[in-house]
């Protein structure tokens, strides 16, 4: 849905224009995955897919919250009664950002917003964190907060483990807020320093594919919650602040360590694994050879399954078929159990290798997944 359409919507639902129209993208995360909340290394890139959102002030400690894409009229809430996980409603993301703000010290005074958003949801693409980043964008501008990108995605990540009670890191809301065009964003999660790493696909005969499974995944739902208390047991354990602490090249010293305690073992291997996996793919990207980063694709989704394990039939499925069919690389991607896998593949390849996974899912009796090129685009940005 684009800006004049999201303008037009807010105009009929408040009687007046609104002060401004901004956008936010979902992402795509190239390779890193669960890495973020162990101060570790992710490489994610913003999808042209993006939640639209025109807002006015409003002085008065209330905020009007309209979506066009969920059933109902506006929802009206009063900024003194909001309140961590009061809200199980779709209101609670860009609430809770208001309520972040204004506990970090921000003087907002209120807002009326209407939403539309292109970013699937439930496929794994961070449809949550865009819808989070839009109203920060918007908010910052319009009380003039002068908040760098950076710490509005803080801000955002704030509101969704807090107040949304989803224990996210930091990757979603930053590539959201920072990611730009024809690049993939190295982030260390530690301390926040970013680089771009130009991923121009395209210019080289490549394609990324999403391959959305259809099958709805939810953070909040606990298992994700699980793997991030195993991952802080497995950094108690070992005696380091994050499992990002852990050497590479010291991994076998530090699994002999944990002896016979299965699950932080796996934990551990695949967080250390999938770091050094963040830093080949940076390395490959900055030697020109895009196409050998396939391998470490793979190599991060058979880590997923095994030992985060994550996975599930259909990604899996995905996964296995496109590699028979011809793809360079394929991996789930995002949070899990569910959502959609990515698939890197030869222009000349695409057709095959979509038809194929069509047909696999057909015969395994699996709804019809959504197959789209990923094309990296811009970050946040103001539209009008």
């Amino acid at each position: 849905m684009g800006a004049q359409q999201v303008r037009d919507g807010f105009e009929e639902l408040y009687g007046t224009a609104p002060e401004g129209v901004w956008s936010a993208p979902g992402r795509v995360n190239l390779i890193g995955e669960h890495t973020d909340y162990n101060d570790g290394f992710v490489m994610p890139f913003a999808l042209p897919h993006t939640a639209v959102a025109a807002v006015s002030r409003r002085e008065d400690g209330v905020l009007r919250l309209h979506s066009a894409d969920v059933e109902g009229g506006v929802v009206q809430l009063r900024l003194e009664d909001l309140a961590p996980q009061s809200d199980r409603n779709w209101t609670a993301y860009p609430a809770g950002v208001v309520w972040a703000l204004r506990e970090a010290g921000h003087p907002v005074t209120g807002a009326d917003v209407h939403l539309a958003s292109t970013v699937p949801s439930g496929a794994g693409l961070s449809s949550s964190a865009a819808l989070e980043v839009v109203i920060a964008l918007a908010l910052n501008d319009l009380f003039a907060l002068d908040l760098p990108r950076w710490q509005l995605a803080r801000l955002c990540q704030r509101a969704e483990n807090v107040y949304v009670g989803a224990p996210t890191g930091i990757m979603d809301q930053t590539a959201s807020a920072c990611c730009e065009q024809g690049h993939a964003l190295f982030l260390d999660t530690r301390d926040l320093s970013q680089r771009q790493i130009p991923f121009d696909l395209a210019a080289e005969g490549l394609r990324l594919l999403v391959v959305d499974t259809r099958v709805k995944h939810a953070h909040s739902d606990g298992e994700y919650g699980k793997r991030r208390a195993g991952c802080e047991r497995g950094a108690a354990l070992l005696g380091v602040d994050a499992l990002r602490d852990v050497p590479y090249d010291g991994l076998d010293a530090a699994l002999a360590q944990l002896g016979d305690d299965e699950e932080a073992v796996r934990l551990v291997r695949h967080i250390v694994t999938e770091d050094q996996r963040v830093e080949k793919t940076v390395a490959l990207l900055h030697a020109g050879e895009t196409r050998a980063i396939g391998p470490v694709l793979v190599a991060g989704h058979a880590s997923l399954r095994d030992d985060f394990r994550i996975s599930c039939p259909e990604l899996d499925l995905v996964v296995d078929t496109a590699l028979a069919s011809g793809a360079l690389g394929a991996r789930m991607t995002g949070g899990g159990f569910g959502g959609s896998a990515i698939v890197l593949a030869e222009v000349s390849d695409v057709d095959t290798i979509t038809k194929a996974v069509e047909e696999a899912f057909t015969a395994a009796g699996f709804k019809a997944p959504r197959v789209f090129e990923a094309v990296p685009s811009a970050g946040a940005r103001r539209l009008s």
